[in-house]
């Protein structure tokens, strides 16, 4: 048997596998190199994009490398911070980064990279990686000793980089990726992806020389209108949402996470503004403040309205155990059979997304906003008057009244709603029945009785009157045959023939003790709940009548 030693080679093609073409999304890629620096004990990352060039430098002070590291750690693909230090970095932060090809990311999205990096013992070192001479090696099956990185250009500087005692510098070149973002778009992104940006003093973020700060998710915190905490959970940004109506709780759960679900007033408020595809605020997960999960919902779509107006922030640090087993390759996931994972779908699908659903239903309608149509708290002609008054109500509050006027005015027409919902309702129905029954009496022929067609001549005269002294000249009714000026007392004498004279249940009979409660309704009058309980009652028997006098007519 031969005695030869063998080892692995490693092709450079394994950098298209599990870098190049593995991150897709700019801000994937920016966070990549963000979480470099969180890891490096950085206080500061400065980007700076130059849009005309299409380039963009990323720096921070974090403590740097000198040229051992940058070649036994930046260089070596698969290189663990965790097996040599631990879970936590020399400022006790949690490590983000895991499996140590999160650098490659960086690859994906320029032509021309260059890396320098310094130590407050070390000169700068580092390298460039042209992206076409990269290519040549691929397609050569080139192993790793056979591609050394190009120097570096001499002309690279950038104040903070130059002003740093340590840190690292990442540039750049030729980069079409800026075609499809604007700067707006980068720091709302970053703000909601980039959670220990926002809540460490520590750690801050530059964008063009500007902090990304909770202003930069202002819009979307002001359009906040309900919020479910889970775990009494609170931070600064959810401090700023002032505007918050209902503020509930999620369910109780063994899981050691926290965070928040909320909804705004309208779907389009989730949306970035300008950005290209879907970029919207979404119910995300985050282990350690850091990105892992987005959108967890469409796990579990619910097709439910209410998931159109929902964003949040689940935080499951247990999760990061070694750091290394519950994310996939691209950083931009978790492995779903991963038991914590499932145990936290479990929750979030059978637990807390049905409670939020079912509040939101029921906080939308006291605010006399639509909510669910499939939630059975309200019937579906409840609903449709609800929403009716709703889109009234929008036509009398003004978003540029002073705010004591617009508080006036919503106060009052919250105390109008609920009679304006029920008499939009009684109304419809009073229509639908007394316009029935005149097509009934029409199309069997029934001819009105004396008393019938005196009191509609009555009706008509009153017509005339009132339009010559408003001095109009036009047609008011559709129909101006005596008919449509009778009420339902008169139209059931028409139509079942006379009064009875039996003593039996009859539509005249409940149309009389409907009216005075149906004039009430007419003229605009807020009824009491006893007139209220009456005309329900009194108008199921009418509704049941006037459907036996339509199958009579068969």
């Amino acid at each position: 048997m031969s005695e030869e030693n063998f080892k692995f080679a490693i092709s450079l093609s394994v950098l298209n596998h599990l870098g190049r073409n593995l991150y897709r999304n700019f801000i994937t890629v920016l966070g990549e190199a963000i979480s470099n620096s969180w890891d490096a004990d950085a206080r500061n990352v400065w980007v700076s994009i130059d849009w005309d060039a299409k380039s963009f430098v990323i720096v921070d002070d974090g403590l740097g490398m000198d040229a051992q590291a940058f070649q036994d750690r930046f260089l070596k693909i698969g290189y663990s911070k965790r097996k040599e230090n631990g879970n936590k970095t020399e400022r006790g932060r949690p490590f983000i980064g895991a499996k140590g090809i999160g650098k490659l990311a960086l690859l994906s999205c320029a032509k021309r990279v260059t890396i320098l990096s310094k130590t407050v013992a070390t000169d700068p070192v580092g390298g460039a990686i042209d992206n076409s001479g990269l290519d040549n090696a691929i397609h050569n099956d080139l192993v790793p000793e056979d591609y050394p990185l190009e120097v570096p250009d001499e002309k690279i500087s950038d104040k903070n980089f130059d002003a740093s005692k340590s840190g690292t510098l990442i540039h750049f070149y030729e980069t079409s990726v800026l075609d499809r973002v604007s700067e707006d778009q980068i720091r709302k992104l970053l703000a909601m992806n980039f959670r220990f940006a926002l809540i460490d003093p520590d750690f801050t973020i530059h964008i063009n020389g500007k902090p990304i700060s909770i202003e930069d998710l202002s819009k979307l915190a002001e359009a906040t209108q309900f919020i479910w905490k889970l775990n009494e959970f609170t931070d600064e940004y959810v401090d700023s949402c002032k505007n918050i109506k209902r503020t509930s709780h999620a369910p109780a759960t063994n899981l050691k996470i926290v965070g928040y679900l909320a909804t705004v007033e309208k779907p389009s408020h989730l949306k970035v503004r300008g950005s290209a595809g879907d970029e919207r605020a979404t119910v995300d997960l985050f282990v350690n403040g850091r990105l892992r999960e987005k959108n967890i919902v469409r796990h579990f779509p619910t097709q439910r309205i209410a998931e159109s107006y929902l964003y949040g922030q689940i935080h499951f640090d247990e999760m990061d155990g070694d750091g290394d087993a519950p994310f996939t390759s691209s950083r931009e996931g978790i492995v779903e059979s991963n038991i914590q994972y499932i145990s936290l779908i479990d929750y979030m699908k059978k637990e807390f997304l049905p409670l939020v659903i079912d509040e939101w239903d029921k906080f939308r309608l006291e605010l006399g906003k639509g909510g669910d149509d499939e939630n059975p708290r309200k019937t579906k002609k409840e609903r449709g008057a609800s929403n009716l008054v709703a889109a009234a109500e929008d036509e009398y509050t003004d978003e540029n009244s002073p705010k004591e006027v617009k508080d006036n005015v919503e106060l009052w027409l919250s105390r109008l709603r609920p009679d304006a919902e029920f008499n939009v309702s009684a109304y419809v129905d009073c229509f639908l029945s007394e316009n029935l029954v005149r097509s009934y009496i029409s199309e069997t022929g029934k001819g009105l009785t004396n008393p019938a067609a005196t009191e509609a001549k009555e009706w008509m005269q009153r017509e005339q009157d009132r339009k010559k002294e408003a001095s109009i000249s036009f047609d008011i009714r559709k129909k101006s045959d005596e008919l449509s000026y009778l009420g339902m007392d008169m139209l059931a004498i028409c139509a079942e023939g006379g009064k009875p004279s039996d003593g039996n249940p009859s539509l005249w009979k409940d149309a009389v003790s409907f009216r005075p409660v149906r004039n009430a309704v007419g003229h605009t009058g807020l009824l009491t709940q006893v007139a209220k309980n009456h005309l329900n009652v009194t108008f199921e028997n009418i509704r049941a009548r006037v459907k036996n006098l339509l199958a009579s007519t068969k």
